[in-house]
């Protein structure tokens, strides 16, 4: 497996264990990028969107985009990716925090 895909793996683990710490599950894209960052990401606004929208096609999240402003929320089945309840081949599988 490549370093990218692999990169790619924990970008969509951070985004969905950031969502399932939020309130109802939603943050935005914006604030994505930050997160990412915050965990030694890097991702452009592109990238972020890309992400998304690949979580979106595997029902992990749902998408809400307000002409730019894109809002996103976790389904139940991207909480339990984030929680390590079950697994996606394209997510990294969450270590034990402790």
């Amino acid at each position: 497996m490549s370093y990218a895909t692999e990169v790619q793996k924990h970008k969509r683990l951070a985004i969905l264990r950031h969502l399932a710490e939020c309130s109802e599950y939603t943050s935005n894209a914006s604030i994505l990028g930050d997160v990412l960052r915050g965990v030694g990401l890097v991702a452009s606004r592109d990238q972020i969107v890309t992400e998304l929208t690949w979580l979106k096609e595997q029902a992990m999240v749902s998408l809400e985009d307000n002409g730019g402003f894109i809002v996103v929320t976790a389904t139940q089945s991207g909480v339990e990716i984030a929680s390590g309840i079950t697994t996606h081949p394209g997510i990294q599988r969450p270590r034990a925090r402790g």
